[in-house]
This record gives C-alpha cells, sequence and structure tokens, in this order.
C-alpha cells in the first residue's frame, strides 16, 4: 500500500488532509516538523508528501530542497499546501521543484484529485 506523508505542524491541518484524502487507497504517515518529515522519508518509503511551508524548526523549502536533492526521494511528487498564497512563495516553490501548489483554505476534492493522479502514475514515474 502506498503511503502519503503529510508534513504540518498544526494536528487539525494533518486531520483534515486525512479526511480530504480518506477515500485514497493508502496509508498515511504524519510529520509535524520539517525535521520529522526529514526522519520520516529516511525510514520509509512514500509515494507523495503533502507539505507545508511554515514551520518552526525548519522551512518547507529547505525540506523541499532536501527531498529532491537525493535520488531516493527526488523522484517523489510534493504538494505544497500553504497560507502563502503570494507569486514569489509560489515562484520559489515551483522552481525548488514542487510538483504542486496549493493555498490554504484548500478544497479538498482538489487535493484529493491531485494526489489521486499523482499515485496513478506513479509506476510510470519509477519505470523512468
Amino acid at each position: 500500500m502506498q503511503t502519503i506523508l503529510i508534513v504540518d505542524d498544526s494536528p487539525t491541518i494533518r486531520r483534515m488532509v486525512k479526511a480530504s484524502l480518506g477515500t485514497l487507497p493508502v496509508a498515511f504517515a504524519e510529520a509535524g516538523s520539517g525535521l520529522e518529515a526529514i526522519e520520516s522519508v529516511a525510514v520509509r518509503e512514500i509515494a507523495a508528501m503533502v507539505l507545508d511551508l511554515n514551520m518552526p524548526d525548519m522551512h518547507g523549502l529547505d525540506v523541499l530542497r532536501f527531498i529532491r536533492s537525493h535520488r531516493k526521494y527526488g523522484g517523489v511528487p510534493v504538494v505544497v499546501l500553504t497560507s502563502r498564497g503570494d507569486a514569489d512563495s509560489r515562484e520559489a516553490v515551483l522552481e525548488a521543484g514542487a510538483t504542486a501548489y496549493m493555498t490554504k483554505p484548500f478544497s479538498p476534492a482538489a487535493l484529493a484529485a491531485v494526489l489521486k493522479d499523482f499515485l496513478a502514475n506513479a509506476g510510470t514515474r519509477a519505470a523512468r
């Protein structure tokens, strides 16, 4: 079973994301900080990540850069889900390699659709 890692310092947001994706046939892992996210990807295989930017210990952009810099994790789809809706943040995140950028408040259906598409294409990405 594929695992989605949800990274947000807010337990409420993590629960909302899980509820939004509840119809997908996946398991969930959670991290409440950027450092926890890095530890999590080091010990388990993840199929996708939902990542907040603003966290107390490590900015989400630094987590994204770490993920993209490692061969093992480089192809993992990362959906940045943030309250930052400014053009500069969006541009920086997409340049750093985010697969998608969504702002809070978010549409549960839109988030589920994006991740469903990424997970359906996971085998294609792995074969490359």
